[in-house]
């Protein structure tokens, strides 16, 4: 960014990603920062991008969804618009496409947590930018691939993302257990599942949290996500486990459908069998007008585990 540059605050400032991706790197950069009270739907972001000459995006891949999926999409003059970021989940390969397909740019995916202050990896903005990957580590962090037993795991080997390096946190405040088991071996355990391939751009598979274990094979959300995201007329989508007598645990989709579309459950496993194995077919399918999320955008998965 640079000092012509003009960025739009939409998610929360209290969040680290938006406070460092907008709010402080605007301020950095001695750009124009405009501030919307939150978000209130794509309408008045995109009208934004076009009176306001915005420049520069940051927010949760949510909000590219629904973007990419507004109706009226084509009516903006959005060619202001040069810098756009993503994190706080994954982005579908879906998203990722359309929105290169309108706007003629990529978007950045990046990755972080809180407890890395928050930056861990992202793609660059000159160089290859890599569909379904966070990128690789940024300068003076190193990021690694662990298994259970905490060690290091080959290239292309799925394990639990590791991180070192002077943007880690010194611990959890009063909660020396937790902070214990979440710096074991030097290195913070960020508890989400992912691979590294030769290049060293890292792909997450999912939480380690949200794996599905259906009679005993592993199952990771997101891939059956994305191959739903194909299947047109899906606008949302969010994948967990529920309880089984027979297998431990059968998968669930949670579906929200774009604007006067109505979704055929039986058109839509078909699809997912053309693309999955088997057992990663979804044996239920909810449709619901929206999903769960956080102030950030985040799905909120617990709650449709809990529900």
């Amino acid at each position: 960014m640079t000092e012509k540059d003009r960025a739009l605050l939409v998610a929360p400032a209290y969040h680290a990603a938006a406070q460092t991706c907008t709010m402080n790197n605007a301020l950095f950069a001695g750009g124009t920062l405009v501030i919307h009270d939150g978000w209130k739907g794509s309408e008045p972001v995109l009208q934004s991008f076009q009176d306001d000459k915005i420049t520069f995006f940051f927010g949760p891949p949510t909000m590219y969804t629904f973007l990419v999926n507004d109706p009226n999409l084509a009516q903006y003059d959005v060619s202001s618009l040069r810098l756009a970021f993503t994190g706080a989940a994954s982005l579908p390969a879906e998203i990722f496409k359309r929105f290169k397909g309108f706007f003629g740019f990529e978007i950045m995916e990046g990755y972080g947590l809180s407890e890395t202050s928050p930056v861990v990896t992202t793609n660059p903005f000159r160089g290859t930018k890599k569909i379904g990957s966070i990128g690789p580590a940024i300068p003076g962090v190193e990021v690694k691939i662990f298994n259970d037993n905490d060690e290091e795991l080959p290239r292309g080997e799925i394990g639990e993302i590791v991180v070192k390096g002077p943007n880690v946190m010194k611990g959890y405040y009063n909660k020396e257990k937790e902070t214990a088991e979440a710096m074991r071996s030097g290195w913070f355990h960020t508890g989400d599942m992912a691979y590294m391939d030769d290049d060293g751009y890292v792909f997450i598979v999912d939480r380690k949290k949200d794996t599905v274990i259906r009679g005993g094979l592993n199952i990771y959300p997101r891939e059956v996500e994305e191959a739903i995201y194909t299947f047109p007329g899906v606008l949302e989508v969010a994948v967990v486990g529920v309880k089984d007598e027979v297998m431990g645990e059968e998968l669930k989709a949670y579906i929200v459908s774009r604007e006067g579309k109505e979704l055929d459950t039986d058109l839509l496993k078909e699809h997912c069998r053309e693309r999955l194995a088997k057992y990663k077919v979804p044996r239920y399918i909810e449709f619901v007008s929206s999903l769960p999320k956080t102030t950030t955008g985040k799905i909120l998965k617990r709650e449709l585990r809990e529900s």
